[in-house]
């Protein structure tokens, strides 16, 4: 059965948990990142032996900023980049920085920023297949 924890921290304290981590032998899975309110919240997670361990620390919205931890998993540059590209992360100190050319977004960090845009509102019925009895179809 696997296990799974979450450790609240601050970014001051990111490199040496995540050197920490790396000594006993976790791989890194994953980074994601989530907008609340007027703070980010980025999810750092590991795994080893089928023991999935997070470290989670949240930054402000207005010039959120967060050191790489690419010189202790070099396998981060994507994730990095990502949150950059969609958070206006300033992730510092990154081993491969694609300067905010990794997607290609309609919206310029569309998740970041004090003030992130909203999504309009769909027309009425739009994908829900009302007054058709169909079930609502992909469009390109």
């Amino acid at each position: 059965m696997s296990q799974e924890s979450i450790e609240l921290i601050t970014v001051e304290l990111l490199l040496d948990k995540v050197k920490a981590m790396r000594q006993q032998g976790y791989r890194l899975v994953q980074i994601s990142g989530a907008r609340l309110g007027e703070q980010l919240e980025l999810t750092y997670s590991f795994d080893r032996d089928s023991r999935l361990e997070n470290l989670r620390l949240h930054l402000p919205a207005a010039d959120p900023r967060v050191p790489s931890i690419s010189s202790i998993y070099s396998c981060v540059m994507l994730y990095e980049n990502e949150l950059h590209d969609l958070f206006d992360i300033q992730v510092e100190g990154m081993a491969v920085d694609f300067h905010g050319h990794l997607y290609n977004t309609a919206i310029k960090h569309p998740f970041g920023g004090a003030c992130a845009p909203g999504a309009a509102p769909a027309p009425p019925g739009a994908g829900t297949g009302a007054g058709t009895g169909a079930a609502p179809t992909a469009t390109k």
